[in-house]
């Protein structure tokens, strides 16, 4: 695998600059559903996968909203191809290898300092937004079972709509999923499905 190499003055840059596009290239970015931020805690962030923005919605929420420092999970041939990202927190995961293990025990590592927030996509590929469920791999529960430290597990659906504008408009829908190692693994992927569904059902009346 391939470590993250994080450089904060650079990442703080990186976001900014990543936040000055997005407003560029979106009409609005709204969070449709906050969460409240446990203090003390790392964030476990999963997110639909669907874009390829999504890894920059992450870095928007890392910065902007949950106030965390952002490591972000990538598939490794993609990183090897953009290695700039791993100065901004990027590492990689080789799914299906033996190299995949310590992927997620280094991202679980991470999570045992409160200052980190790690991003990783459950579905492991790309699957359009408009899906109904959201299949969370079993290395979730792997990654999960290895934290140690106080873990806050959030969930966010970005779901996207044009409406009048020539520019898509991002709505992202934050569910709390509680602490690493109080939700069996079961109970979080199905309150997951369920906070997804009814993401769909409330974006359909989104203000706009």
């Amino acid at each position: 695998m391939i470590p993250a190499r994080r450089n904060n003055t650079l990442s703080n840059m990186f976001a900014r600059y990543m936040r000055f596009r997005m407003r560029r290239a979106f009409k609005t970015i709204e969070i449709a559903t906050p969460v409240t931020v446990k203090e003390g805690h790392s964030i476990l962030l999963l997110c639909n996968h669907f874009s390829w923005w999504d890894g920059f919605f992450g870095n928007y929420l890392a910065y902007w909203v949950l106030k965390r420092k952002l490591y972000i999970m990538m598939q490794h041939d993609h990183l090897e191809k953009r290695m700039l990202f791993n100065l901004f927190g990027g590492f990689s995961i080789e799914r299906g290898t033996r190299e995949m293990m310590k992927s997620l025990w280094y991202a679980a590592d991470l999570l045992n300092n409160a200052e980190n927030l790690v991003v990783v996509f459950p579905q492991g590929e790309l699957i359009s937004n408009h899906t109904t469920t959201v299949s969370v791999e079993k290395g979730i529960e792997r990654l999960v079972n290895h934290i140690k430290g106080p873990c806050q597990i959030v969930y966010c659906a970005t779901l996207i709509d044009y409406f009048e504008s020539l520019k898509p408009s991002a709505y992202m829908h934050l569910y709390d999923c509680g602490v690493a190692g109080q939700v069996p693994f079961e109970e979080l992927n199905q309150n997951i499905q369920n906070f997804h569904q009814q993401a769909l059902k409330d974006q359909v009346n989104v203000a706009h």
